[in-house]
């Protein structure tokens, strides 16, 4: 007999993470794959290996929108699954975010903008490797990051590229491959993005955590892991590990204040907090390891600490 496990409520499987949203007035989160019912375009032809298509229920839209009761919430489609159900996929995940309140950036070169309970502005941004805007055009990158600065207050970029797996905790300033296929160089994106405008730079396509690093008052992360990957994906560490990032965007147009909140998930993929906080000592150490004096220095409840300038701005210590 074959025992088949149903899918779960979806709102149901992210109830645990809702808490660590609960100060948020914007929550931004990766959608990878498809939203939607019904038949669809087939994606990986037969035999064909290293080829996966991800879709998910209608009721995973809600679900997102759960996240935050009071805020806005966001869903990057910029990333190497939303049209894993075809060009007619990618629409009905839009319309069905759409429909569940949530926002949709990624599709684009325009920016989503979004207004704040507190009547603040954010302009976000989302660049993959599978799509317009292709984030290996960096070009292109700064050009579209340029044109939201100058209109809005906040520039917020996500970034889905880079080598993906276990082995592929280490950032680097070249293009990484994954696959046979070229998935960008991060650190020239986050250099192209910050040098535009943007505040936050941040990525997800390794599915593990990465270093981060401060590029003046301009925070990039280069990874957050999984956060929600129910299904049959592997969850050995560290691919069972994630961080919300949560940051404070200033009127000087800096991040301010940084708090990291680690997550893991037990299988077959279900999200909860991590007392453990294991992300949290390996974004220190990869940091600190890949990044050298732009590193972030962190205290123990996950606070991000900024480097201080000497009188030469060479970045030093750490400071509170």
């Amino acid at each position: 007999m074959r025992f088949v496990e149903a899918f779960p409520d979806p709102v149901r499987l992210l109830a645990p993470i809702v808490p660590l949203f609960a100060d948020a007035d914007v929550v931004l989160v990766n959608v990878e794959g498809a939203i939607g019912d019904g038949p669809a375009e087939a994606k990986c032809p037969p035999g064909t290996k290293n080829c996966f298509a991800l879709r998910q229920p209608v009721a995973a839209a809600h679900a997102l929108r759960t996240l935050s009761d009071s805020g806005v919430v966001v869903g990057n489609l910029a990333n190497n699954h939303s049209h894993d159900a075809g060009l007619d996929g990618l629409t009905a995940t839009v319309q069905n975010l759409t429909a569940a309140g949530v926002l949709v950036a990624g599709v684009d070169t325009m920016a989503t903008v979004v207004g704040t309970a507190s009547g603040d502005t954010v302009a976000i941004l989302g660049f993959g490797t599978s799509g317009i805007p292709d984030a290996r055009d960096l070009e292109a990158v700064q050009r579209y990051v340029a044109r939201a600065a100058a209109r809005y207050p906040h520039v917020v970029v996500t970034m889905h590229l880079g080598a993906e797996g276990a082995s592929a905790q280490a950032v680097q300033d070249s293009s990484e491959e994954y696959a046979g296929e070229q998935r960008g160089n991060p650190v020239a994106f986050a250099r192209a993005a910050t040098e535009s405008g943007a505040e936050l730079v941040v990525g997800h396509g390794p599915h593990v955590v990465r270093a981060m690093e401060w590029r003046g008052d301009a925070l990039v992360a280069y990874s957050l892991g999984n956060l929600a990957t129910y299904g049959p994906f592997s969850l050995l560490p560290p691919l069972d590990r994630g961080v919300i990032l949560c940051a404070t965007l200033g009127r000087k147009h800096e991040v301010s204040h940084v708090v990291l909140r680690p997550t893991r998930q037990r299988p077959p993929g279900k999200p909860l907090p991590d007392r453990s906080a294991r992300a949290l000592r390996l974004v220190d150490s990869l940091a600190r390891a890949q990044v050298g004096r732009a590193a972030p220095r962190m205290l123990l409840e996950g606070r991000l600490l900024k480097p201080v300038r000497d009188s030469s701005g060479v970045m030093g210590a750490a400071r509170p």
